[in-house]
């Protein structure tokens, strides 16, 4: 198969929508893409994004243009998107995580897809340490309100963040720890709780 090649201004603005996509989970408009590419005109901005819809990296549906995720997922040209940094989140008794944006982080697409929303917390102490959840680890997580059991998630518990290994039975929500250190015990709750995404993948700080 022949390899896509993109120009620079390709470049530039498949990244301003996949960042965008990142952020607000929407495609941007065209006069959105026309201020952050600096064009006086928006017909710049739409002859780019008729190329990139001839590449196959866009689709153009119903008067709209859609990311071809699967398409720019195998790009080796452009294959990150800034995911932020919003504080820290406890691996032992849950602490406040800030929703504050403290950084910006370059993520692969492979682990990060554009058409979901991500995050990364920094992770504090040692109850997940048998999954790979070390102190001071960045945690890419992905942002849904729901979860499977079995998968590690992000709880919000009276404001303060946790992650732990969420299983439901019944009526009861059950946030079990992994640690090497006997201290830490389950977390046994009902629905007094949020999900705040499901971790995808621990970074070393």
């Amino acid at each position: 198969m022949t390899e896509v090649k993109f120009s620079d201004r390709e470049m530039a603005i498949l990244r301003h929508i996949r960042n965008e996509l990142m952020h607000s989970g929407k495609m941007p408009s065209v006069r959105t893409l026309m201020d952050m590419m600096e064009y006086r005109s928006p017909r710049s901005v739409s002859v780019l994004l008729q190329q990139l819809v001839r590449k196959g990296v866009l689709v153009h549906r119903e008067g709209r243009y859609i990311l071809n995720e699967n398409v720019t997922e195998s790009s080796p040209n452009e294959d990150t998107v800034d995911v932020p940094l919003l504080g820290t989140a406890s691996c032992g008794v849950p602490i406040f995580a800030e929703e504050n944006i403290e950084a910006y982080y370059k993520i692969s697409t492979r682990i990060a897809p554009p058409l979901r929303k991500h995050f990364l917390l920094r992770a504090q102490g040692d109850s997940m340490d048998k999954k790979g959840i070390y102190d001071r680890n960045l945690v890419l997580v992905r942002q849904q309100e729901d979860a499977n059991n079995g998968e590690t998630v992000v709880a919000l518990i009276d404001n303060e963040a946790t992650i732990k290994e969420f299983q439901r039975k019944d009526d009861t929500v059950i946030l079990y720890p992994h640690s090497s250190n006997p201290i830490h015990k389950p977390i046994i709750l009902t629905d007094d709780f949020q999900i705040q995404g499901v971790v995808v993948k621990s970074i070393p700080s």
